[in-house]
């Protein structure tokens, strides 16, 4: 229960992992570079302080981090995560905060072409200053901020500030302007981890700060801005490719760019391709097609192995080595088929030809507050997965387009990602600015993870189709035929039009699946085509045996809840508390219906016991007998049905959830 920003981030990977480092979307590239050609570059990770905006004194802040951990490290509040502190915690999300750190520029910056400053994250409306001078507004926590900077700079004594404005208050009036209500409330307006205004496993934190990297980077001439490598063809005796890099340039300017073998990153063998090229001011697309002979392929566990090859980068001009980029990819080809067959429509994953069965469970952050995790975390996850026989995890459209570290452990542990777009369980708006927000959120993440070969899948949503055709909310928000049409075309504008054309566009090697799941469980179809989320056993009270028959054609979510360990239990409350009906029992228990439910089930096969931490275990048993019986009736039914991804692998705290890991 230890904040994350109160932990020490590392910037590599732990020992004994394969040190490789995928750099795309313009990541830190200079430290691979001779000294003075490339420029030089200011991690402003120490000596933040933040306070109140515009109240009381400086205090020691963590970057990355967020405002509630700040407050907890300076003895402000007490830990969010213990007892019923969630609820005295609230007045926080009301409050604007402010971030300053004072640095002097790198010796020599200001001689250079250019300086940036970047923010690889902002959570979330922020106003960034530096020496007073307003430099940015930001305003979606899933995009990375880059703005030049030169100019405002000195060579000492800079001061650069972030004004972090309430991400509740800041939409008010925007939400009260709206023609209609929309269902998911306010927060559909911001671009932000939907999970932190609480779910019913999550705790609502809505928090605000720094959450990932930030540094100062002076550059000359050019820099590689992205790496795309397109898979033409895979056969046994070569692969056909291309290296699509994306060169800035500030002049025109002529340089060879050279695509080479690599070990890590470094140089391991010969030049797959190269060209001389002239640049002019502004960004140019460099194509360079090559070829790797006898290509060893990258295949999900327990079809293969895992084979990665290291692909660098280099821009040479006159004057020496420009800039160098190192990109990691996997051979492999991946697709989804949906075809008529005697059950309806299949729904099933294509690896290099192969049919796979999909053995797995949903993903959700590690962290309430997913700022600063430390690789170990990460770690332990995904190798907790792989103790499991997992070959496919699916990152929930609630949470947040993970960190590279998580994608880097998924290519080498032949884990395959179904990988949402971050919207979950509402409506959202479809006006113009909303929508160019959401495409450059799109395009950025999708850049930045579309050469991972662990990337399966991109689908536009959770829930959402679902919840519009059965969750009534039309009649809950008394929309009109007017009403509804409108708030349906939003929706087709965004997940029918927007997204799979900047899937299409920037990726085009794989998949786009508009909503999860395609159809509800109230739909018949729900069994016979697309994939589902099965929710009859727990939400509807259906007994364990309706696992046998509700099989459909690819179970995208199914689950039943349980306390944590007790241990864990023990963790974040007193002797006293340690009862169902406590406060702090209550607060760790999010859905409405939970305890409720678990009891029913409970009654059926189990005598009940009265001891709190026997009937604790008794919860974990029944859950794994739900699970266990679920997960075997979707094996048995192969190859009709193809996949089963249990909800949820993992918590963001403890709690009373449907997760198999504390």
């Amino acid at each position: 229960m230890i904040l994350c920003n109160a932990l020490s981030r590392k910037s590599n990977r732990a020992a004994g992992v394969l040190p490789v480092i995928v750099l795309t979307l313009s990541l830190l590239l200079c430290q691979s570079v001779p000294a003075g050609l490339r420029g030089q570059s200011l991690d402003l990770a120490d000596g933040w302080r933040f306070r109140r905006a515009g109240w009381g004194e400086w205090l020691d802040a963590s970057v990355p981090g967020c405002v509630h951990g700040d407050l907890l490290a300076n003895g402000l509040i007490e830990d969010p995560f213990f007892g019923d502190n969630e609820r005295s915690l609230q007045w926080i999300e009301l409050e604007d905060w402010e971030y300053r750190i004072l640095f002097d520029s790198p010796t020599g910056s200001l001689e250079s072409d250019r300086v940036d400053l970047v923010f690889e994250g902002l959570d979330t409306y922020a106003s960034v200053f530096l020496n007073d001078s307003l430099l940015l507004e930001a305003d979606n926590m899933f995009r990375t901020w880059r703005i030049e900077c030169r100019d405002l700079l000195r060579d000492t004594g800079n001061e650069l500030r972030v004004l972090f404005r309430s991400a509740v208050r800041a939409v008010d009036d925007k939400w009260q302007a709206l023609p209609r209500e929309l269902p998911g409330g306010p927060r559909v307006l911001t671009r932000k981890a939907a999970y932190q205004y609480g779910w019913d496993w999550a705790p609502r934190f809505v928090t605000c700060g720094i959450w990932r990297p930030v540094r100062l980077e002076a550059w000359n001439g050019a820099r590689i801005t992205d790496i795309r490598i397109v898979q033409n063809s895979i056969t046994p005796p070569q692969a056909a490719l291309e290296a699509v890099v994306e060169i800035e340039s500030l002049s025109e300017m002529d340089v060879s760019i050279a695509l080479l073998e690599g070990e890590g990153l470094e140089r391991g063998g010969g030049t797959l391709a190269s060209v001389v090229k002239s640049l002019r001011p502004g960004v140019t697309e460099v194509e360079l097609p090559f070829a790797i002979r006898e290509p060893l392929l990258w295949w999900p566990r327990g079809y293969g192995g895992q084979h990665l090859y290291d692909l660098i980068v280099e821009v040479e001009a006159d004057t020496g080595i420009v800039d160098v980029a190192h990109e990691r990819i996997g051979l492999r080809e991946v697709a989804l088929v949906a075809e008529p067959d005697e059950w309806g429509e299949s729904f099933y994953f294509e690896v290099n030809g192969t049919p796979i069965f999909m053995k797995g469970a949903n993903y959700v952050p590690l962290d309430a507050f997913p700022c600063g995790i430390l690789p170990e975390r990460y770690e332990t996850v995904i190798q907790s997965a792989v103790r499991a026989d997992m070959n496919m995890l699916r990152v929930w459209g609630g949470g947040i387009y993970e960190e590279d570290i998580f994608y880097d452990l998924c290519d080498e542990q032949g884990i395959l990602v179904w990988q949402d777009f971050m919207f979950a369980c509402a409506m959202y708006p479809g006006d113009g600015a909303f929508l160019a927000n959401v495409r450059a959120e799109a395009e950025e993440n999708v850049k930045r993870l579309r050469d991972h070969p662990c990337i399966a899948l991109w689908c536009g949503n959770n829930e959402i189709d679902e919840g519009w055709r059965n969750w009534g909310w039309q009649r809950q928000y008394g929309y009109t035929p007017d009403d509804s049409a409108r708030i349906w075309s939003d929706y087709e504008k965004l997940f029918h039009e927007l997204l799979p054309r900047v899937a299409e566009e920037l990726d085009g090697s794989r998949p786009y699946h508009p909503s999860s799941p395609r159809h509800g469980r109230a739909d018949p179809r729900s069994l016979t085509e697309g994939d589902s989320h099965y929710w009859g056993v727990w939400h509807d009270g259906e007994p364990f045996e309706a696992y046998d028959e509700k099989v459909g054609r690819f179970m995208s979510e199914h689950g039943f809840q349980a306390f944590p360990d007790m241990r864990t239990i023990e963790g974040f409350t007193t002797p006293k508390d340690r009862a169902l009906d406590s406060g702090a029992m209550t607060t760790h228990q999010k859905h409405p219906r939970g305890n409720e439910l678990i009891r029913t089930y409970m009654e059926r096969d189990y005598h009940v016991p009265d001891d709190f931490g026997m009937f604790v275990n008794l919860r974990q048993l029944l859950q794994a007998d739900g699970l266990g019986r679920a997960i075997e009736a979707h094996r048995r039914a192969a190859p009709r049905c193809m996949g089963t991804l249990y909800w949820q692998l993992n918590d963001c705290w403890p709690v009373a959830s449907w997760a198999s890991l504390d």
